[in-house]
C-alpha cells in the first residue's frame, strides 16, 4: 500500500498540492485525471521521492522515503516526460546500460523479455534515436521496469502512441496488475485509460477527490465530479 496523507507542496507562495490525502493499493493502476497544471505532474514527483512534500507524509507500506531511502527508490519505476534514453545507442544497448545502472543479474536475459515485450526484438540493434515517438515511448516504458520495481508511476504515458502501441502498453499494464504491482498514472486519456484503470482520482488547483461512481463514461464521470467540486 502506499498512502498520502494531507501532502501539500508549495513552490514559495504558489500551493502546486493542496491537502492531499489518497491510497494505491497492490495490483491496482491508480488513474490521476485534472487539467493542465492541476498538480498531477507534482503528485507524481512527490510519490518517486523526487520531490518533498511541505506538509504530510507519504509512506510505502510501512516506510518513508526518509527512512527507507535508496533501498525504497529500488523499488520505484518512473516514466515521466523526458523519456531518459540515449539516441545514439541501440534499443538493445539501453537497455543494457540502465540494467547496469540498477546492478542487475541476468542481464542479457532480462534485456531480451523486455525488448519482446515491448515488441521491439526485430528493432533491437537499431539507434533508439530513429525510432518514432511511440517506438521510443514502449523502450522507455521497459527502462522504467527493468528492475520489476514494486511502484510504477506514469505521466502521461500513452502521449504519441498510434493505437497498436496503447494496445500493447494496455497489455503491459494488465500484466504489472496481475503481478501484483502498484501503478500510478497521470493521463488526459480517458478513453485509452479507461481500459485499465481500476479507480480514478480527479485532481484540479492541487486538490484530488475520487471521481464519481455511476452511470456513464469516465470522462462524462470525471466532468461531473469536476463540476460538483469546483
Amino acid at each position: 500500500m502506499v498512502s498520502v496523507d494531507d501532502v501539500s507542496r508549495n513552490y514559495g507562495r504558489r500551493r502546486a498540492l493542496a491537502r492531499v490525502t489518497l491510497q494505491a493499493a497492490r495490483g491496482e493502476v491508480l488513474g490521476l485525471f485534472g487539467p493542465n497544471g492541476a498538480g498531477k505532474s507534482t503528485l507524481i514527483s512527490v510519490l518517486s521521492t523526487l520531490l518533498r512534500p511541505s506538509s504530510g507524509r507519504v509512506r510505502y507500506g510501512t516506510h518513508t522515503a526518509d527512512g527507507a531511502g535508496d533501498a525504497l527508490r529500488g523499488h520505484i519505476g518512473v516514466l515521466g516526460h523526458d523519456l531518459f534514453l540515449y539516441g545514439d545507442l541501440s534499443a538493445r544497448e539501453n537497455l543494457a546500460f540502465f540494467g547496469r545502472l540498477y546492478g542487475l543479474d541476468d542481464l542479457d536475459a532480462r534485456v531480451t523479455d523486455a525488448l519482446r515485450l515491448a515488441r521491439l526484438s526485430d528493432r533491437a540493434d537499431d539507434r533508439a534515436g530513429s525510432f518514432s515517438r511511440g517506438l521510443r515511448q514502449r523502450l522507455a516504458l521497459e527502462r522504467a521496469l527493468l528492475h520489476q520495481p514494486r511502484l510504477v508511476l506514469l505521466d502521461e504515458p500513452f502521449t504519441g502512441l498510434d493505437d497498436d502501441s496503447a494496445l500493447v502498453l494496455i497489455e503491459r499494464l494488465r500484466s504489472l496488475r496481475e503481478r501484483g504491482t502498484i501503478v500510478v498514472m497521470a493521463t488526459h486519456d480517458f478513453d485509452t485509460a479507461e481500459a485499465v484503470v481500476d479507480r480514478a482520482i480527479c485532481v484540479d488547483r492541487g486538490r484530488a477527490w475520487p471521481v464519481a461512481a455511476g452511470a456513464g463514461t469516465l470522462r462524462e464521470r470525471y466532468r461531473r465530479t469536476l463540476k460538483e467540486r469546483g
